[in-house]
């Protein structure tokens, strides 16, 4: 994987977990890591709303008809901004053939797919509970919530002090939580924070 990164005050969490499945995808097919565009996101997916939100499968969806650029050829700039993709300038060797779901709320499901590479995923976000986390794991589902807010990325499981858990790469830097990761408890219902709701990855 790709360090964490910072989407700053821009609500484009979406792209975040859009350019990390994918990074991690294209890494395991290819043994070649690369950093993608969050920002050909915010500003060419239509079925999104850059700064004011969208969702990962938008982003797969988007790339069944446009390649991937680089984060360098087209770098992050946290604010809304005209779409300047250009095909002679990104990935064109990758195509992605659309969002595939993974079963919703089925932890089982869920860890087989993150085993495989890592899965794009819906939480809830903006409770106390969440955003002052800072080690071990989240287990209060209740104290979390499942009303999904926030976009981020699984990128593995486990299990610590007798609880499954989802290891969850955010887009809040590496300052925030620990080293900028979470660990949401994995359950037979939603997961704590919903982490379990709505999970997708790229086709390729």
């Amino acid at each position: 994987m790709t360090p964490v990164k910072d989407q700053g005050h821009c609500g484009s969490c979406w792209t975040f977990a859009s350019t990390g499945a994918l990074e991690g995808a294209w890494f395991i097919k290819s043994g070649e890591l690369l950093s993608f565009s969050e920002q050909e996101l915010v500003d060419c997916v239509n079925l999104s709303f850059g700064c004011n939100g969208g969702n990962a499968a938008a982003s797969f969806h988007y790339w069944k008809t446009h390649f991937p650029m680089s984060e360098a050829s087209y770098p992050y700039t946290a604010k809304n901004g005209a779409c300047v993709y250009n095909a002679n300038d990104s990935y064109n060797n990758i195509q992605v053939t659309g969002p595939v779901g993974v079963t919703h709320n089925d932890k089982v499901a869920l860890q087989n797919a993150v085993y495989q590479q890592p899965i794009a995923v819906a939480i809830e976000a903006d409770t106390m509970y969440f955003q002052t986390y800072t080690s071990g794991v989240l287990t209060d589902a209740v104290a979390c919530g499942t009303n999904l807010d926030h976009a981020v990325l699984a990128v593995g499981f486990g299990q610590e002090n007798g609880n499954d858990y989802f290891l969850i790469k955010n887009s809040w830097s590496a300052d925030w939580g620990d080293q900028g990761y979470v660990k949401l408890g994995a359950d037979n219902n939603n997961g704590v924070c919903g982490v379990q709701m709505d999970p997708n990855y790229p086709g390729l």
